[in-house]
């Protein structure tokens, strides 16, 4: 076989180097760990719906209409007024039908009125851990960094489809102490928040079995309102089935809530 010419063989040696060095460098390059690029999409998401502005929020006013639905078919949709001042406590006033309906949650103590049975009452064991489930999986949680305190711990998730043709969301994990998990979507395009997931179960009535569901809100119509940028609508699916929607008309931050708002009241006499 005919041997290289000298400047073939150096050309190549030069190549074989600079291949080597290129592949070092590559090599001694610190990766992004999975812990840092979770933080960091974080961070992104954080700045997308206003940053400091976002975090500077301490009690919210949104008003609206939420519907129930059945099998995947909407209900007949209920007035809502929804007072929440951070972190721990709050109001949601339901009307329609010529009935009005109150609860409230103060950490971990709640009430409701029923304006239709004319009863006032604490809330139930049940009730209250459908509200400490609404703290634990609420973006609010991973974006103000609640969950620090809560015995979580931040993963990342992976790259998967959004939903949407041609585009595609970047996932962050919380898995807390109890095995409990939850999973927050983020686009990969600007960041702004997608979806929520968890995995909830229950024990069946009947069977007294434990079911599992996958439970998942899809945030949509995100608007900015005082530089803070919140979806206004939110649906929430069971098992890939549609069980409500939550459509805010107005959301207002920072106004005036008192704390007479969350107290129970003394009789039905006292509901305002």
């Amino acid at each position: 076989m005919k041997s290289l010419l000298p400047a073939s063989r150096l050309a190549i040696a030069f190549l074989l180097l600079t291949f080597a060095t290129v592949s070092l460098a590559q090599t001694d390059k610190p990766a992004v760990s999975n812990d840092d690029k979770a933080q960091q999409l974080i961070e992104r998401a954080l700045k997308t719906v206003g940053g400091d502005r976002y975090l500077q929020v301490k009690t919210v006013i949104g008003r609206g209409l939420f519907t129930n639905f059945a099998d995947g078919i909407s209900q007949i949709p209920s007035k809502f007024v929804d007072y929440v001042a951070y972190p721990d406590k709050e109001r949601t006033e339901f009307s329609g039908g010529g009935a009005r309906t109150v609860q409230t949650n103060v950490k971990d103590g709640g009430w409701i009125y029923d304006g239709a049975a004319l009863t006032l009452k604490d809330q139930t064991p049940q009730q209250l851990e459908e509200f400490k489930l609404s703290m634990r999986v609420g973006i609010e949680n991973l974006l103000h960094g609640w969950w620090r305190g809560q015995g979580a711990k931040l993963s990342y998730a992976g790259r998967r489809e959004s939903g949407v043709i041609g585009h595609r969301n970047e996932a962050v994990r919380l898995t807390y102490e109890d095995g409990f998990w939850v999973e927050y979507e983020f686009s990969a395009d600007d960041g702004t928040p997608a979806k929520v997931l968890y995995e909830r179960k229950q024990q069946n009535r009947e069977t007294q079995e434990v079911e599992s569901f996958n439970e998942e809100d899809r945030l949509h119509k995100l608007i900015t309102v005082d530089g803070v940028t919140v979806p206004f609508i939110i649906d929430h699916y069971r098992n890939g089935i549609q069980t409500s929607r939550i459509a805010y008309d107005t959301v207002e931050y920072n106004k005036p809530v008192p704390d007479t708002l969350f107290a129970k009241p003394a009789s039905i006499k006292g509901i305002k």
